[in-house]
């Protein structure tokens, strides 16, 4: 496992590492066996982060990994989020006592004194503008409850914006095959100011693993069923906003990228850790296997110059006016 420093913080954190929404639930069907089994590969291997969110199957996800790094506290880094459990756009659920009892929950969840990166879980832009929430988690580090925190964004400006604080230790974003953007505007400036970056839903909601087919049927309780168009939540987080069935036809569009490198799944992971901003990629998983074949991605060949610009023009050319969603 490759090591990269996150941000400008002390953290030196595996550059593949995981995030834990689908053993948490609204994925369909899950196993904490299987999810324990997992996360306990995926240390082995070296793997010294993950993310969370105290939504994630209500908490249980930061449950879960409790009971994997028992033991490891001081070697394993653990991420979680907090805002979502209330009403996003209203400011009191942004308030010192809200978010004191959000950050306790996640704490005993999680059997922690502290989190490492404590993160804001997509607020909207006027909330970040129009509000005291940086100030409340500078306060909440100097305590000693969090070691630093972050923002995971919806869209660039949100994350240009976040980045005009110098204590934002951190942004996580969607970034991918089919989701670019951040390249242009935001990556510059996070390498700048040395804020680090968390590329989530890295694989497209699976399409970029190449292994859909457009009559594809998902579980009641999984998200790429019940957010399919931005039912639920921004319509980003499923599918990077693509509809379902063009995104099938994108990612059978960029199947060569598997050649050398064992398979897309590997290949779609391999070509985000080949951004220098990019502090970690965290992809999703329920089982030892998904786990594995994530891991194997660190070790197959980066991509040329040549195929990167091929897969620039590739996303401004054909998948860009497809995507959906505030991004």
């Amino acid at each position: 496992m490759n090591y990269r420093r996150l941000g400008s913080t002390d953290l030196e954190i595996s550059e593949l590492s995981f995030g834990t929404w689908a053993i948490g639930g609204d994925w369909g069907n899950h196993d904490d066996r299987e999810a324990l089994k997992g996360l306990e590969r995926a240390m082995d291997a070296g793997v010294n982060f993950f993310d969370s969110a105290d939504v994630y199957g209500s908490g249980h996800s930061e449950e879960l990994l409790a009971k994997a790094t028992k033991g490891k506290e001081d070697k394993v880094y653990i991420a979680t989020k907090f805002c979502r459990a209330g009403n996003i756009h209203d400011p009191e659920n942004y308030s010192e006592k809200t978010v004191r009892t959000y950050l306790e929950g996640s704490l005993k969840r999680l059997n922690r004194e502290y989190v490492d990166l404590y993160q804001i879980h997509c607020p909207p832009l006027e909330i970040l503008q129009n509000t005291e929430v940086f100030a409340l988690l500078d306060k909440l580090k100097q305590e000693g409850k969090i070691r630093y925190y972050g923002v995971s964004v919806e869209t660039v400006e949100e994350g240009l914006f976040c980045m005009t604080n110098p204590n934002v230790s951190a942004l996580q974003i969607i970034f991918n095959i089919f989701r670019q953007k951040p390249v242009q505007e935001l990556f510059p400036v996070a390498l700048e100011k040395k804020v680090g970056i968390l590329a989530r839903v890295p694989l497209a909601s699976g399409l970029l693993t190449g292994k859909f087919k457009k009559n594809e049927q998902f579980e009641k309780d999984d998200h790429r069923n019940y957010n399919k168009n931005g039912e639920a939540f921004n319509v980003g987080e499923t599918f990077a906003g693509l509809p379902f069935e063009k995104g099938v036809e994108l990612s059978e569009q960029v199947s060569w990228i598997a050649q050398k490198r064992s398979n897309m799944t590997r290949a779609a992971l391999r070509w985000i850790l080949d951004h220098e901003a990019v502090s970690t990629v965290i992809p999703g998983f329920k089982n030892v296997k998904q786990v594995e074949d994530n891991l194997a991605a660190v070790d197959v060949p980066s991509f040329t110059s040549d195929e990167m610009q091929r897969l620039t023009d590739f996303y401004w050319k054909e998948v860009h006016d497809h995507i959906r969603g505030t991004y």
